[in-house]
């Protein structure tokens, strides 16, 4: 066998391997993926039938003001992207910054079109809030802050 076709099968091995691992990394990470949405987002998908309800996935907008509702550690509220809203259900103590017209992120699923939340997460000062949030809300033309 010539040289050059021995480099050439060597090439062909070594690509074929880094395809390979490439694809099982992908593959693998596929499961770890998290997709940000806003409550029209969700809304409209839950319409179309186009979420899969059983994959975790983040919502971010505005808590909804006197929409807090607290039974215990049982806590509901709904929250806003300015256009539309959604319920959301969690079952733990909140965040010592959570509190109404503020921004958040809550991770979770959505169960009987309401939002199932496992960790909720709010903003850590006042011009502090999470970048799908405040894209989301410069959209829809709600942003109240500084515009960069």
């Amino acid at each position: 066998m010539k040289p050059k076709s021995q480099r050439l099968i060597i090439l062909f091995f070594f690509l074929t391997l880094l395809g390979l691992s490439t694809f099982l990394v992908l593959k693998s990470l596929e499961d770890n993926i998290v997709y940000f949405y806003s409550p029209t987002d969700i809304n409209k998908k839950i319409l179309s039938n186009e979420i899969d309800l059983s994959k975790r996935i983040r919502i971010g907008g505005l808590v909804k003001e006197n929409s807090i509702l607290k039974e215990g550690k049982k806590i509901s509220f709904k929250i806003h992207d300015g256009i539309d809203e959604i319920l959301v259900i969690y079952n733990g103590i909140l965040p010592d910054l959570f509190r109404e017209e503020q921004g958040i992120v809550a991770l979770g699923k959505i169960e009987n079109k309401n939002f199932s939340a496992i960790e909720i997460l709010a903003k850590h000062d006042e011009n502090y809030m999470p970048k799908e949030v405040s894209d989301m809300l410069k959209k829809n033309g709600k942003w109240k802050g500084k515009l960069n």
